[in-house]
């Protein structure tokens, strides 16, 4: 348990900033499941659509150290990589 003032203050900060970063990676995991839904549903416009929504939220969430920046590039990469292999 924190004994000193910095010590609390610090734990009631962690606090409010975990309730802030569970809801960010909440929101990006919701709209890359939008995106794979699509996928599998067979769906390429639907696909590319929920993908140009789904980037900005990948790349910020990066932004925002909640994931490195490879790891969002990597993830935006395959998922477009997915939705191209569905015309081919």
């Amino acid at each position: 348990m924190a004994n000193s003032r910095s010590a609390k203050k610090a734990v009631r900060k962690i606090s409010r900033r975990t309730e802030v970063n569970k809801s960010r990676r909440s929101q990006m995991r919701t709209f890359v499941r939008r995106v794979e839904d699509a996928i599998n549903a067979g769906d390429q416009s639907a696909a590319s659509e929920a993908l140009k929504q789904a980037q900005p939220v990948i790349m910020k969430a990066a932004q925002q150290r909640m994931l490195p920046k490879n790891t969002a590039s990597r993830r935006v990469s395959r998922l477009s990589a997915r939705i191209k292999a569905m015309s081919a």
